[in-house]
């Protein structure tokens, strides 16, 4: 039997885009927007090529070879491809595999794991949908919504989408002091000033190999970011405080498990504060050129194990109703690799010279830059430089116009490091010192 339809049909409407947003989406999705200005420089990029132009990739975020194909480090393609099949189509747990899960904390923390659990921290980790599956469980259970989640004033763009899906606001503090890498005196008061108004802190550090500038802490001042971190906890026993360490380009910096080290040094030193959680992102897409099969994982430490224990149950929640779980594949293929000492050591073979390739293009970028005067932020180590301006669109049109493409964001011009071959590198620079000089 046929359902009687008793609506009018509106076939004579014409509906406009806008009265569709307003009548199909609520006022919060609205507002939201799809356009990516990376992927249009990019296709800008590709236009020129295609059209035969002379043109420099500054654009991308995926590390690339010097002929312009991208970069994949082969034991981990071979590993990949040489799973069962029941590493290739069978559900993960939940949390991971445990021998992933153990093994993602060395990764993360390198010798100083072993140091730093017998010093009384218990460690855990978790699966997630890449390192920006651990950004997300953080927000959406570390803060309450409308809460201000505390970030450097250059950032990866997507930590505002990440924040704003989670319902929670930002705030900032300088990438740099006047003399040092640390200001000081503006950290411990933006944190005094957010915990006025909420009860609890998560501030996100990408670091080492920051992006979008390059720019690594110093033992020194991971040790200071640290202490300030846990001070601002021991003085307001009544908030939560965490400090969120963003390690996705951890692989292609001079150290590579500084953070674990730093951490260890604290458990050695200082009492740690029972309101104070570290966490740390991990990613599987530059260290092991996975980006499509997104592995990444979330690890946790904490004095209390109890915590620790109630933290996975709370974060596997927000994982199940969110993304559900996460690929078993590129687990099993990452434990395959760490687990047989030849493939560790042909991967660390392919990993260090992916490492000598880019250091090298930084090495010849920003040296052209300080030869030409261009006011560059500190940039150490992994896929970025950036150039800060206020104006940054003047500058990568006339940039483009030479065949350089770049990316301008908030604040500056990012340039891909990480994509432009090696033999390329001083000439960018110059195409970007000689852009910059004539916008201003």
């Amino acid at each position: 039997m046929t359902a009687e339809v008793t609506s009018q049909p509106d076939e004579n409407r014409v509906w406009t885009l806008e009265e569709l947003e307003d009548t199909l989406l609520p006022g919060h999705a609205s507002n939201k927007s799809g356009r990516d200005i990376i992927f249009a420089w990019l296709a800008r990029y590709q236009e020129a090529k295609a059209s035969g132009q002379e043109a420099i990739n500054g654009t991308v975020g995926s590390l690339l070879e010097d002929n312009g194909e991208l970069a994949v480090n082969p034991i981990v393609s071979s590993t990949l491809r040489q799973q069962a099949d029941l590493e290739m189509s069978a559900y993960a747990p939940l949390p991971g595999l445990p021998h992933f899960r153990a093994l993602v904390q060395e990764l993360a923390l390198g010798d100083g794991l072993a140091e730093i659990q017998s010093q009384g921290i218990h460690t855990e980790a978790i699966i997630t949908p890449g390192g920006t599956g651990s950004l997300y469980m953080s927000a959406r259970n570390l803060l309450e919504p409308g809460e201000a989640l505390l970030l450097r004033d250059y950032h990866w763009g997507p930590y505002n989408t990440i924040a704003n899906e989670c319902g929670v606001t930002t705030a900032t503090w300088p990438l740099t002091g006047k003399d040092s890498q640390i200001d000081e005196g503006a950290l411990r008061s933006i944190l005094s000033q957010l915990l006025i108004d909420q009860n609890r802190i998560l501030s996100w550090l990408n670091d080492p190999a920051h992006n979008p500038t390059g720019m690594t802490l110093n033992a020194e001042s991971r040790m200071q970011v640290l202490s300030i971190f846990a001070d601002t906890a021991a003085n307001n026993p009544n908030k939560g405080v965490t400090l969120f360490l963003d390690g996705a380009y951890a692989a292609y910096s001079r150290e590579h498990h500084g953070w674990g080290d730093t951490i260890r040094d604290f458990t050695r030193e200082c009492i740690w504060p029972g309101n104070l959680l570290v966490c740390y992102g991990f990613s599987a897409s530059k260290s092991h050129t996975l980006y499509g099969q997104r592995c990444g994982a979330l690890v946790m430490l904490h004095p209390n194990r109890s915590f620790i224990d109630r933290l996975v149950e709370v974060m596997l929640h927000t994982g199940r109703g969110t993304w559900s779980g996460a690929a078993r594949l590129p687990q099993a293929t990452l434990h395959s690799i760490h687990s047989d000492v030849d493939k560790f050591v042909d991967w660390l073979h392919e990993r260090d010279r992916l490492q000598q390739m880019l250091d090298k293009r930084r090495e010849l970028f920003n040296s052209r830059c300080a030869k030409e005067g261009v006011p560059l932020l500190p940039s150490h180590d992994g896929y970025f430089a950036f150039l800060p301006h206020t104006n940054p669109e003047p500058i990568a049109q006339a940039a483009a116009a030479r065949g350089l493409y770049v990316v301008p964001l908030r604040g500056g011009i990012r340039i891909g490091l990480c994509s432009i071959p090696t033999a390329d590198a001083d000439k960018a620079a110059g195409i970007l010192a000689e852009a910059w000089r004539i916008s201003g």
